[in-house]
């Protein structure tokens, strides 16, 4: 499998500087008093928002400071070049970035932040998809309409380094058992086939099986993992899919563990009893889990799919790491994203800028190292892990799935990706509201209505 060239461009290192002045104007606000923001902003790609730490001016930026990323853009090839293209007729690629003191946000309409001043920073991103380049590392004068003689001081760090990824695209919805393509460039590749169905949901304890056959004793031992409590009332439940290599041999699954059910009183999966699934991968002739995604409907204004992702060290529950957590648009879709280094994707909190040493699908014991991206199990989840591309209700939806170089070592890491883009992508289904129909691909004909 070849990757695709991908650039990672991330703002980082951030700061803020203003001297005290001894008579401050009633309508200043200071920094030292109130929260600083910034907004970062690179040509069309969506705004970033970030929070500025402040540093006394009399203080230097700690040169031993580990590295804290604010913003991150990911760039393919093809974005990289229709940026070149654009400067070539308007003034030069730049990143702009508005520093604001105060809080974030709007109140009764109104922006609560006080503009400070711009700084704009200019790239050239000419070869940065196969060599890093810094742009800038420093302070830099900051006021209104570009006075370079301003008191205020940023700090930033601009750069860009590749991220080479392996790029996959499901030909179908993933209900409708589809084949799922490597893309590079305008080369498409079948590398995977997707079989969807339904499993016996009869016994509540089957949580695993083996690969080819499926005996009583081995249905007890992942018990753990979903819920065997009775639901009554309406629920989704028994759905799976599960990855083929072109050989016909089965390498990853998604099995619903945990039924999507409807809260009492109401027509939605709610956060306090998300559905579930296990993301499945095979040894020793049986699945074994390597992470869980939970998921279930927003309520308010947004009315998104909040999701939940966590890897499974030693095939321990209780070991659970949280690898990704936010909201996508239940009738617009998004982007699934794990990414350790990042504000702007689903990197849960505590996990973000740090890396985690735990199993994962570049650390399988039965990886070749055909790629040569560390042997197991000294590998870290570091930076950019993945992403998925799903569609919103009602809309046919064929995932994209984009994972990094990093942590791909054989055909089974990259199809628990695949499996996991398309748990995510059926969850949109699952969490749909109990008054709306499913298409017939999801309606399991055992089922008995209630």
């Amino acid at each position: 499998m070849d990757p695709c060239p991908f650039v990672r461009l991330t703002v980082g290192n951030l700061a803020l500087k203003v001297p005290v002045a001894s008579k401050p104007a009633r309508s200043v606000v200071h920094p030292s008093w109130s929260p600083c923001f910034c907004k970062i902003k690179l040509n069309n790609f969506p705004l970033q928002t970030a929070v500025v730490p402040y540093i006394p001016s009399e203080n230097h930026f700690p040169d031993n400071q580990p590295p804290s990323i604010a913003a991150t853009f990911h760039l393919s090839k093809a974005d990289i070049d229709k940026l070149a293209a654009k400067s070539i007729f308007s003034a030069k690629l730049s990143l702009k970035i508005a520093v604001y003191t105060g809080r974030s946000g709007a109140t009764c309409g109104v922006n609560s932040g006080r503009l400070l001043g711009r700084v704009s920073v200019p790239l050239d991103l000419t070869g940065t998809d196969s060599r890093a380049c810094v742009f800038h590392n420093g302070w830099i004068s900051v006021g209104k309409e570009g006075n370079k003689n301003s008191s205020a001081r940023f700090h930033l760090n601009v750069k860009a380094e590749p991220d080479r990824r392996f790029v996959f695209q499901f030909d179908g919805e993933p209900e409708c058992s589809p084949q799922v393509f490597q893309i590079r460039g305008n080369i498409r590749q079948p590398v995977f086939t997707c079989k969807f169905s339904f499993r016996n949901t009869g016994d509540r304890n089957q949580r695993s099986r083996p690969l080819q056959s499926e005996p009583s004793s081995s249905r007890s031992w992942l018990s753990s993992f979903g819920s065997d409590r009775e639901r009554p009332g309406k629920e989704r439940k028994g759905w799976s899919i599960t990855v083929h290599d072109l050989s016909g041999s089965p390498v990853a699954a998604a099995s619903m563990v945990t039924p999507f059910v409807a809260s009492p009183g109401s027509d939605r999966v709610s956060r306090s009893n998300p559905g579930s699934w296990l993301i499945l991968r095979p040894g020793d002739g049986t699945w074994k889990p390597w992470g869980r995604l939970e998921a279930w409907r927003e309520r308010g204004s947004s009315d998104g799919l909040g999701y939940r992702f966590e890897l499974i060290p030693d095939m321990s529950a209780s070991a659970a790491i949280v690898l990704a957590e936010s909201t996508l648009s239940s009738k617009k879709g998004g982007k699934f994203v794990i990414d350790l280094g990042s504000n702007s994707g689903g990197g849960a909190s505590n996990w973000r800028n740090k890396p985690v040493n735990a199993t994962s699908p570049a650390c399988s014991p039965r990886s070749s190292g055909d790629y040569g991206y560390g042997p197991w199990p000294f590998c870290l989840y570091r930076g950019f892990v993945m992403s998925a591309r799903v569609e919103g209700e009602g809309k046919c939806s064929k995932p994209c799935v984009e994972v990094s170089v990093q942590h791909v070592n054989c055909t089974e890491d990259a199809a628990a990706y695949v499996a996991l883009a398309a748990a995510v992508d059926l969850s949109i289904d699952a969490c749909r509201l109990f008054s709306q129909r499913l298409r017939k691909e999801l309606s399991n004909p055992h089922d008995i209505v209630v």
